[in-house]
């Protein structure tokens, strides 16, 4: 059996790799309880989006219910999205505050808490950076998430020069994660160029790895294809460790952040980057419950055998590992993309649908 790192002293393996590796784990919540779990394991950041505070309000209705009830109180004229924003922001606060410790140890490069721009204005730039600099200023520590659409691209250049620490998300390819990289860079430098301070400043690229390889099954389905089911599962992993060469090789000042977790490949192939993994607490009880030695293999290429028969039979992943594979006008209709978005659309209509619930109960 492999060596177990709670023999070594240390909590669990995540919680081992947080202190032997540089790479850093975040939760995939703002739930406070599943959060404390993940600091213990040492957690230095968190992530809220509308389907996170879906979940974290049905978890439990009652108080759920109350909280919405004050609200409508004291936000006469508020609409029921307007009462549903409200939430998202009070959960990111609260989780936020939690993580105040390590974003004061680490001087603001850890620490923070990742709320997503209302993802139904994922095609006005304008509207994206109003968004990410309001909620910018909810706590010192937040980070803001801006998808990598063609809208995102140019708004996170923008709200970079303006001091908001973005987090790139509904990201799946390489050519999303070269285009995230290089508009931070420039917001970068037209903020160095204004005499404006840049140290505050913590920006990061997440790929969701976990949502590529969904698709090319997907994909293999609707086109009869049939491939090693196990190639299926490193695509994601394939494109995170060539992009994190690139932005390596390149000095990029972003880190990047594993999300979307479907196996453990996700976590253990990228252990040893300077980078972050963000899996949601039910993943961390697995990984934690299993005996994957901790050792860092983000220097280990991927498999030949298992990335020829994808590049062979996929379209969608040449253009996801190639850094030409897709022009930044073709993100918004990349199959993940597309998916993603509507999933991150209809969260925010059904916290809608619950806040109206309450506002309007049905009378009958």
């Amino acid at each position: 059996m492999t060596d177990d790192p709670t023999r070594r002293g240390y909590k669990s393996p995540l919680h081992c790799m947080t202190q032997t590796t540089p790479t850093c784990l975040w939760n995939d919540s703002a739930d406070v309880d599943e959060l404390a779990y993940a600091i213990e394991n040492g957690a230095v950041g968190a992530t809220c989006n509308p389907a996170i505070v879906l979940g974290m309000l049905k978890k439990d209705m009652a108080k759920s219910r109350s909280r919405i009830e004050e609200l409508v109180v004291e936000l006469p004229a508020a609409t029921e999205d307007q009462i549903g924003w409200k939430l998202v922001e009070e959960l990111s606060i609260r989780a936020a505050k939690l993580l105040e410790p390590a974003f004061e140890t680490s001087h603001g490069r850890d620490g923070r808490l990742s709320i997503q721009v209302d993802p139904r204005l994922y095609r006005n730039t304008e509207a994206m950076v109003e968004n990410a600099v309001a909620f910018a200023g909810l706590a010192p520590n937040m980070i803001v998430k801006i998808p990598a659409t063609t809208a995102g691209i140019p708004a996170m250049e923008e709200a970079t020069y303006r001091g908001v620490s973005i987090n790139a998300t509904v990201c799946f390819t390489l050519p999303q994660c070269i285009a995230v990289a290089e508009s931070v860079e420039r917001g970068l430098r037209r903020r160095e160029a204004a005499g404006r301070e840049i140290a505050s400043i913590s920006p990061m690229c997440t790929i969701m790895v976990g949502r590529l390889d969904d698709w090319l099954k997907v994909v293999m389905d609707k086109q009869g294809i049939s491939v090693d089911p196990g190639c299926l599962e490193w695509a994601g992993v394939a494109v995170f460790k060539k992009a994190y060469g690139i932005f390596r090789e390149r000095g990029y000042r972003l880190r990047l952040l594993s999300a979307a977790f479907r196996n453990h490949m996700h976590w253990s192939e990228l252990i040893g980057a300077d980078a972050v993994i963000s899996p949601p607490y039910a993943w961390q009880k697995r990984f934690n419950a299993s005996d994957v030695e901790v050792r860092s293999r983000i220097g280990d290429p991927v498999d030949p055998r298992l990335i020829d028969p994808l590049l062979s039979h996929f379209g969608d992943f040449r253009r996801a590992y190639a850094e030409d594979g897709l022009a930044t006008a073709e993100f918004d209709r990349f199959g993940p993309t597309v998916r993603t978005l509507r999933q991150f659309i209809g969260a925010v209509g059904e916290v809608d649908a619950l806040v109206r619930d309450v506002m309007l109960p049905d009378p009958g």
